[in-house]
């Protein structure tokens, strides 16, 4: 099987057009090239087993409501310039609109868009909608099949992103630190706003594990504690930063036990990263500030939320969590 999952992702995705190619000529001789789209499709910006499968059900999801809506609406104006061109500029709106937050109402203007269309061309009619619902079907399946067979484990991606999320959080304090040390070259801006990216890919990642019909109750709570824990982080990395860009700010000797706490924290979740350790060291003579109060707290905090994440990441995805103490 082959190590690295881009690899494997691109002999999953082989495997079921294939599969979707073969199937979809039995279900249609002229229409099979639907369940090769589907299959394809269900496969971009996913990285998992998990991210494939929901996102087969979503799409799935959106053809059926799709096709219900087209049976009113596309099926009666079907031929009819106006109406048809109305329609369809609503469905391109809905699209763009809710590509983002919902792939299932994309699906569903996309289907209704195409039922429109169909019926500009003459060939609309309740058979045609039904089959492109068959071929979708076909299509989801094959993907289905594609990943079971080499499966990139939810588990596996999701860990992956969050040991990115939590070595950025290192270089965000780090960064933070060299600032509060007096170093005016050192931004954490920047990292800040990648961790904000690696967070959102972590909540995609995790997007299976949360959705209301798993079944995997302990991975689903699992997973929204690790979210919130995340969250808990990020929150404080930007108090952090805010502090931090502050010139009244100043080093302070706590700063420096608080830090070495946090980069504690941070290698008990990922292996020691050389560069964050020597970006944490402080310059001499520290001193106490009264303006240290609000970094100290947020390192405090960051501890805190990077101690209980140890919990849900270090142990079995499959045994039950043990509530932090």
């Amino acid at each position: 099987m082959p190590a690295r999952p881009t690899t494997r992702q691109a002999f999953q995705a082989t495997v079921a057009c294939a599969v979707a190619l073969a199937a979809g000529q039995l279900v249609s001789g002229d229409r099979w090239y639907w369940a090769v789209g589907t299959a394809w499709w269900i496969f971009v910006n996913t990285a998992s087993r998990g991210e494939t499968l929901v996102r087969g059900f979503r799409r799935v999801v959106g053809t059926v409501t799709g096709i219900a809506a087209g049976l009113l609406v596309a099926v009666p104006v079907a031929g009819q310039a106006l109406p048809t061109a109305a329609l369809v500029a609503v469905c391109v709106f809905g699209i763009f609109y809710t590509a983002a937050p919902s792939y299932s109402w994309m699906m569903f203007f996309v289907t209704v868009m195409a039922g429109l269309l169909y019926g500009l061309l003459g060939v609309l009619h309740p058979g045609l909608l039904v089959l492109r619902l068959e071929e979708t079907a076909v299509g989801a399946a094959a993907a289905a099949l594609g990943v079971a067979l080499l499966p990139v484990t939810t588990h596996a991606a999701t860990d992956a992103w969050i040991r990115r999320a939590v070595e950025c959080v290192h270089r965000c304090t780090a960064e933070a630190a060299r600032r509060l040390g007096g170093d005016e070259q050192a931004d954490p801006a920047p990292l800040v706003a990648e961790l904000e990216t690696l967070l959102g890919r972590v909540r995609l990642s995790l997007a299976p594990l949360v959705h209301p019909l798993s079944p995997l109750r302990a991975r689903r709570a699992r997973a929204r504690q690790v979210m919130e824990l995340l969250d808990v982080c990020a929150r404080e990395i930007k108090g952090l930063s805010a502090v931090a860009a502050d010139p009244q700010a100043s080093h302070d000797a706590r700063l420096t036990a608080a830090c070495r706490r946090v980069e504690t924290a941070v290698h008990a979740l990922v292996p020691p990263c050389s560069t964050a350790r020597r970006a944490m060291d402080f310059g001499p003579a520290p001193q106490h500030h009264p303006g240290a109060e609000a970094a100290l707290r947020h390192l405090h905090d960051l501890e805190r939320a990077l101690v209980e994440l140890a919990a849900p990441v270090r142990t079995s995805p499959r045994s039950p969590l043990v509530p932090a103490a």
